[in-house]
């Protein structure tokens, strides 16, 4: 069984040298405050890439004998490693064919052909990273071209591992907690291989999304586990299945896996620009939105969150807005039932919204043959807590028709 060997990591951050940044370990002052901890960002945010899989993906493209090479590379991705097979054929002049989901975001389809240039062709095929990497193998298989996968595999295992080397040589003080993004694995199997050679008493807790808990479900069943329904919102960390290599690795070096609700890791995005002017995309965010969870864990220990990437596509602002807003309890929506007569909406802003609530959806049809005419609601509380007080409200002055928020099949075309 495969298992991450020191002399190849070392091997992989000398290929690395002229290629991928040595990014900085810096104290987080705003979460150090908040959880009484040394909190260290990792930001790998900060590559030519904008993420660490620049490491694996020229890793891997290094060591592909020369006269495979020649051939050409195909790859598929969410975007962050397209990107780094993208920027590393154009390093070293090789044609490469990477196939992307079809809901990833224009951003990262754009900063693929950017590093690519003329070496690269970008295929959008399927809804999930799965879809799109059965269709790449298969493009491979027919054509002879050598498949360089995300994260099941030995070489991209082992230039993530780098990270690993370069924190632990960073670091001034022991690593009490070390928080890991886990997607496929790749990041996670091969930072944690390193960490448990060379700084065994460290804790790594893997993270990953709440709708795409992929490795935690594989690793509470003992074996690699297919997630048929996911969440795709954190798209660089949402797979059906994780690695083979990744799973059997991170099975044995993780004290735990945990995961983070989607609502909260775009709070936490909101949360890093506001106070700090990091940008992060949902799945750079989610080692630091699962701090909470430890609090009392973590209070007074030196503590280190990999945030993984930063390449958000801007035209998902609103929406992270929105899922965040959501998730603190502010927004809600509402069918709200209107008696067909004048005055009607007035009443309900005087009479049932607070002083300090807004009404920031609204949508009404008006029906000929009733006396009541539904219109779906949304309502941005000036406090989370108002809440109840303002469906009391609702029902006691005849408005209340449904609560939407806790119902996703009607939910969902809302947001």
């Amino acid at each position: 069984m495969y298992r991450v060997n020191l002399k190849d990591v070392e091997a992989a951050a000398r290929r690395l040298e002229d290629v991928s940044l040595c990014s900085p370990l810096t104290v987080n002052d705003t979460q150090s405050r908040e959880f009484g901890s040394s909190i260290f960002f990792k930001r790998e945010d900060l590559q030519q890439v904008r993420s660490y899989k620049i490491r694996g993906a020229y890793n891997k493209i290094s060591c592909i004998p020369e006269a495979d090479l020649k051939k050409g590379v195909v790859c598929a991705s969410a975007g962050n490693h397209a990107q780094g097979v993208a920027y590393s054929c154009a390093r070293k002049k090789v044609k490469g064919m990477i196939f992307m989901p079809t809901p990833t975001p224009k951003q990262k389809i754009a900063q693929v052909k950017m590093f690519g240039g003329d070496f690269v062709e970008v295929i959008l095929t399927g809804d999930t990273f799965d879809d799109a990497s059965q269709k790449a193998r298969a493009f491979c298989n027919l054509h002879d071209m050598h498949f360089v996968h995300p994260f099941d595999d030995e070489k991209v295992i082992e230039g993530q591992a780098t990270i690993g080397l370069e924190i632990l040589a960073q670091s001034k003080v022991g690593i009490d907690y070390l928080f890991l993004p886990v997607g496929g694995g790749g990041v996670a199997s091969g930072v944690s291989s390193v960490f448990k050679i060379r700084s065994p008493e460290t804790k790594i807790i893997g993270v990953e999304p709440e709708g795409a808990p992929s490795m935690s479900r594989s690793i509470a069943n003992a074996e690699n586990t297919v997630l048929f329904d996911i969440d795709k919102f954190v798209d660089g960390a949402s797979v059906q299945r994780v690695g083979d290599l990744n799973f059997n690795i991170c099975k044995e070096n993780l004290f735990e896996m945990a995961t983070v609700h989607e609502g909260k890791i775009c709070q936490t995005i909101l949360d890093m620009y506001n106070k700090d002017a990091i940008v992060v995309e949902p799945a750079g965010a989610m080692t630091v939105a699962v701090l909470e969870k430890y609090r009392e864990e973590i209070k007074g220990k030196n503590v280190v969150c990999l945030v993984s990437g930063s390449n958000n596509d801007i035209t998902r602002t609103e929406e992270i807005k929105e899922r965040a807003l959501l998730y603190s309890g502010v927004k809600h929506y509402f069918i709200v039932r209107f008696p067909q007569r004048a005055g009607a909406l007035k009443d309900f802003i005087e009479k049932v919204l607070g002083p300090k609530d807004d009404i920031t959806h609204f949508e009404y049809s008006k029906k000929q043959s009733s006396t009541n005419a539904p219109a779906v609601v949304g309502i941005e509380l000036g406090n989370p807590s108002d809440f109840n007080a303002l469906k009391k409200r609702m029902v006691s002055f005849n408005f209340f028709g449904e609560y939407l928020n806790d119902k996703p099949d009607l939910f969902q075309f809302l947001v």
